[in-house]
């Protein structure tokens, strides 16, 4: 009898589980994003003039200011007066370090040029003979380089079960091992414990 329960109880949480979580971050989300909606003046905002809440609106609406602000700054003109912006908060000493870092950070992240999380590694971690899972964040770390002697690279390692936080490490690149598994892969087996292992020979890697 205790069998079958606890057989069907895993079975229920391996349905409602995932589910939930799902369900709790996309309203998470939704609701972060209905905040956008508390830029438009009072007497405008939707629930005013609808009489009700309709959830997701303030996604909509933050992916249509996103839209056209990439619109008007591909152009010229608008370009021009990103420029503009940028070279004054460059004159601010604290906001600069913040602002162009992020900015910096997010043009690695969303352009094709960047390299930054496109490959997973292998980095001994946290001492030798112990094997953690790594993204390259950066190359070329000349400042480093120059102290060290040879050839550096910047990873950052996540954290489990929550990947958004982690640590970031300078290492030599003889030293880690290039994995041949996506991005996507890597992360699931972060958040999942190592539960979910890659596809295949994936984790084995290569020197790099």
């Amino acid at each position: 009898m205790l069998v079958h329960f606890r057989k069907y109880l895993i079975a229920g949480l391996l349905v409602w589980f995932p589910l939930w979580i799902t369900i709790l971050t996309l309203h998470f989300l939704i609701s972060l994003m209905d905040e956008t909606l508390k830029l438009i003046p009072a007497a405008y905002q939707p629930d005013v003039l609808l009489g009700f809440h309709i959830p997701g609106l303030g996604l909509v609406f933050t992916v249509c200011i996103v839209l056209f602000t990439g619109l008007l700054v591909t152009n010229f003109v608008g370009r021009y007066f990103i420029r503009l912006w940028d070279g004054l908060v460059n004159k601010i000493p604290l906001v600069r370090s913040i602002y162009m870092g992020v900015k910096k950070t997010v043009e690695t992240l969303l352009t094709s040029k960047g390299q930054a999380f496109r490959k997973v590694l292998l980095v001994q971690y946290p001492r030798e003979g112990l094997w953690s899972i790594a993204f390259l964040t950066g190359q070329n770390c000349k400042a480093v380089e120059m102290h060290t002697g040879e050839e550096m690279i910047s990873v950052f390692i996540p954290t489990t079960p929550n990947p958004t936080s982690g640590f970031l490490l300078l290492v030599p690149k003889k030293d880690v091992r290039e994995l041949d598994i996506s991005v996507d892969e890597a992360l699931k087996m972060v958040i999942s414990l190592g539960v979910v292992q890659p596809n295949g020979n994936a984790i084995e890697g290569k020197k790099k």
